[in-house]
Protein backbone atom coordinates (compact mmCIF):
# COMPACT_ATOMS: atom_id res chain seq x y z
CA UNK A 1 0.00 0.00 0.00
CA UNK A 2 1.37 3.05 -1.08
CA UNK A 3 0.64 5.82 1.47
CA UNK A 4 0.77 9.62 1.42
CA UNK A 5 2.74 11.62 3.90
CA UNK A 6 -0.55 11.62 5.79
CA UNK A 7 -1.37 8.66 5.44
CA UNK A 8 2.54 7.29 6.70
CA UNK A 9 1.25 9.72 9.88
CA UNK A 10 -1.80 8.77 10.53
CA UNK A 11 -0.45 5.11 10.72
CA UNK A 12 2.66 5.28 12.38
CA UNK A 13 0.56 7.28 15.26
CA UNK A 14 -1.66 4.04 15.39
CA UNK A 15 1.33 2.03 15.75
CA UNK A 16 2.92 4.24 18.07
CA UNK A 17 -0.38 4.36 20.34
CA UNK A 18 -1.04 0.72 20.39
CA UNK A 19 3.06 0.00 21.11
CA UNK A 20 2.34 2.28 24.23
CA UNK A 21 -0.76 0.82 24.99
CA UNK A 22 1.13 -2.74 25.37
CA UNK A 23 4.23 -1.44 26.71
CA UNK A 24 1.78 0.12 29.67
CA UNK A 25 -0.90 -2.45 29.73
CA UNK A 26 0.43 -5.10 32.88
CA UNK A 27 -2.23 -7.87 30.91
CA UNK A 28 -0.07 -7.18 27.85
CA UNK A 29 -3.33 -7.60 25.78
CA UNK A 30 -4.82 -5.36 23.25
CA UNK A 31 -8.38 -4.90 21.30
CA UNK A 32 -9.03 -3.01 18.48
CA UNK A 33 -11.42 -0.93 20.73
CA UNK A 34 -8.22 -0.30 22.54
CA UNK A 35 -6.66 1.12 20.16
CA UNK A 36 -9.17 3.36 18.50
CA UNK A 37 -9.97 4.83 21.88
CA UNK A 38 -5.60 5.76 22.75
CA UNK A 39 -5.06 6.92 18.98
CA UNK A 40 -8.50 8.62 18.47
CA UNK A 41 -8.74 6.49 15.37
CA UNK A 42 -12.18 5.37 13.69
CA UNK A 43 -12.77 1.87 12.69
CA UNK A 44 -13.00 2.44 9.02
CA UNK A 45 -9.04 4.24 9.41
CA UNK A 46 -7.70 0.87 11.39
CA UNK A 47 -9.60 -1.26 8.71
CA UNK A 48 -7.91 1.28 6.19
CA UNK A 49 -4.13 0.38 7.40
CA UNK A 50 -4.50 -2.96 8.75
CA UNK A 51 -6.62 -4.85 6.60
CA UNK A 52 -6.10 -7.67 8.16
CA UNK A 53 -7.57 -6.40 11.32
CA UNK A 54 -5.30 -6.92 14.85
CA UNK A 55 -3.18 -9.67 13.43
CA UNK A 56 -2.19 -7.35 10.50
CA UNK A 57 -1.61 -4.50 13.46
CA UNK A 58 0.11 -6.65 16.08
CA UNK A 59 2.39 -7.83 12.75
CA UNK A 60 3.17 -3.74 12.63
CA UNK A 61 3.65 -3.16 15.93
CA UNK A 62 6.31 -5.90 16.41
CA UNK A 63 8.37 -4.54 13.74
CA UNK A 64 8.43 -0.97 15.79
CA UNK A 65 8.54 -2.82 18.54
CA UNK A 66 11.66 -4.94 17.32
CA UNK A 67 13.04 -1.98 15.76
CA UNK A 68 12.96 -0.01 19.20
CA UNK A 69 14.77 -3.00 20.83
CA UNK A 70 18.12 -2.33 18.70
CA UNK A 71 17.32 1.84 18.71
CA UNK A 72 17.22 2.04 21.71
CA UNK A 73 20.98 0.18 21.75
CA UNK A 74 22.79 3.51 19.75
CA UNK A 75 24.82 4.36 18.92
CA UNK A 76 26.74 2.20 21.30
CA UNK A 77 25.97 -0.84 19.34
CA UNK A 78 27.25 0.41 16.47
CA UNK A 79 30.61 1.33 17.23
CA UNK A 80 31.87 -1.44 19.34
CA UNK A 81 35.67 -0.93 18.19
CA UNK A 82 37.37 -1.18 21.91
CA UNK A 83 36.16 -1.68 25.80
CA UNK A 84 35.09 1.39 26.58
CA UNK A 85 32.31 1.06 23.89
CA UNK A 86 31.86 -2.63 24.89
CA UNK A 87 30.96 -1.24 28.73
CA UNK A 88 29.04 1.49 27.00
CA UNK A 89 26.54 -0.80 25.24
CA UNK A 90 26.21 -3.20 27.99
CA UNK A 91 25.30 -0.50 30.58
CA UNK A 92 22.81 0.77 27.31
CA UNK A 93 21.03 -2.38 27.25
CA UNK A 94 21.28 -3.34 31.63
CA UNK A 95 19.07 0.39 31.41
CA UNK A 96 16.71 -0.85 29.03
CA UNK A 97 15.86 -3.73 30.31
CA UNK A 98 15.73 -2.23 34.18
CA UNK A 99 13.48 0.35 32.38
CA UNK A 100 10.99 -1.76 30.27
CA UNK A 101 10.76 -4.17 33.87
CA UNK A 102 8.93 -7.25 34.00
CA UNK A 103 6.98 -6.64 30.90
CA UNK A 104 8.24 -7.09 27.09
CA UNK A 105 6.26 -5.60 24.43
CA UNK A 106 7.47 -8.45 22.27
CA UNK A 107 6.87 -10.86 24.31
CA UNK A 108 3.39 -9.86 24.55
CA UNK A 109 2.81 -9.29 20.94
CA UNK A 110 4.10 -12.82 20.47
CA UNK A 111 1.56 -14.16 22.66
CA UNK A 112 -0.93 -12.56 20.63
CA UNK A 113 -0.03 -12.81 17.05
CA UNK A 114 1.01 -16.70 18.02
CA UNK A 115 3.15 -18.43 15.72
CA UNK A 116 2.15 -16.54 12.59
CA UNK A 117 4.61 -16.51 9.56
CA UNK A 118 5.01 -12.87 10.27
CA UNK A 119 5.73 -13.12 13.49
CA UNK A 120 8.23 -15.58 13.35
CA UNK A 121 9.75 -13.72 10.74
CA UNK A 122 9.70 -10.35 12.61
CA UNK A 123 11.85 -12.06 15.69
CA UNK A 124 14.13 -14.23 13.40
CA UNK A 125 14.80 -10.70 11.70
CA UNK A 126 15.30 -8.66 14.80
CA UNK A 127 17.48 -11.69 16.28
CA UNK A 128 19.80 -11.53 13.22
CA UNK A 129 20.04 -8.48 12.68
CA UNK A 130 21.50 -7.56 16.39
CA UNK A 131 23.49 -10.64 15.81
CA UNK A 132 24.80 -9.02 13.20
CA UNK A 133 25.63 -5.99 14.47
CA UNK A 134 27.35 -7.43 17.76
CA UNK A 135 29.30 -9.97 14.93
CA UNK A 136 30.76 -6.50 13.58
CA UNK A 137 31.71 -5.08 16.83
CA UNK A 138 33.55 -8.85 17.85
CA UNK A 139 35.65 -8.68 14.42
CA UNK A 140 36.33 -5.57 15.09
CA UNK A 141 38.05 -6.47 18.02
CA UNK A 142 39.76 -9.38 16.92
CA UNK A 143 41.57 -7.52 14.35
CA UNK A 144 42.10 -5.37 17.15
CA UNK A 145 44.05 -7.86 19.11
CA UNK A 146 41.43 -6.66 21.74
CA UNK A 147 39.70 -10.32 21.82
CA UNK A 148 39.77 -13.78 21.82
CA UNK A 149 40.35 -15.13 18.09
CA UNK A 150 39.83 -19.06 18.67
CA UNK A 151 36.03 -18.99 18.25
CA UNK A 152 33.95 -17.28 14.85
CA UNK A 153 32.57 -14.09 15.76
CA UNK A 154 29.23 -15.34 14.49
CA UNK A 155 28.96 -17.77 17.33
CA UNK A 156 30.28 -15.60 20.20
CA UNK A 157 27.60 -12.61 18.82
CA UNK A 158 25.41 -15.50 19.24
CA UNK A 159 26.13 -16.35 22.79
CA UNK A 160 25.80 -12.61 23.92
CA UNK A 161 22.41 -12.20 22.13
CA UNK A 162 21.56 -15.34 23.76
CA UNK A 163 23.14 -14.62 27.37
CA UNK A 164 21.23 -11.53 26.85
CA UNK A 165 17.19 -12.56 25.98
CA UNK A 166 18.06 -15.65 28.96
CA UNK A 167 18.79 -12.75 31.33
CA UNK A 168 16.02 -10.83 30.29
CA UNK A 169 13.57 -13.74 30.72
CA UNK A 170 15.11 -14.45 34.21
CA UNK A 171 14.31 -10.84 35.09
CA UNK A 172 10.64 -10.95 33.81
CA UNK A 173 10.21 -13.34 37.17
CA UNK A 174 12.59 -11.64 39.75
CA UNK A 175 12.00 -8.36 38.82
CA UNK A 176 16.20 -7.62 39.09
CA UNK A 177 18.96 -7.31 36.31
CA UNK A 178 21.41 -8.89 38.70
CA UNK A 179 21.78 -12.30 36.10
CA UNK A 180 21.30 -9.81 32.99
CA UNK A 181 24.39 -8.40 34.09
CA UNK A 182 25.94 -11.23 35.42
CA UNK A 183 25.75 -13.18 31.94
CA UNK A 184 27.29 -10.01 30.22
CA UNK A 185 29.80 -9.31 32.96
CA UNK A 186 31.22 -13.14 32.50
CA UNK A 187 31.15 -12.97 28.71
CA UNK A 188 32.74 -9.86 28.33
CA UNK A 189 35.30 -11.74 30.68
CA UNK A 190 35.94 -14.80 28.42
CA UNK A 191 35.84 -12.66 25.11
CA UNK A 192 38.93 -10.57 26.73
CA UNK A 193 42.43 -11.08 24.79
Amino acid sequence: MTLTAKGRATRDRIVDGAATFLRENELGDITLDDVRAVTNTSKSQLFHYFPGGKEDLLLAVMHHEADRVLSDQQPYLGTLDDWPAWNRWRDAVIARYRAQGAHCPLNSLIGQVGTTPGADEVVRALLSQWQGLVATGIRSMQDAGLMRTDLPAERLAGALVAGIQGGVVIMWSTGTTDHLEAVLDALFDYLRA
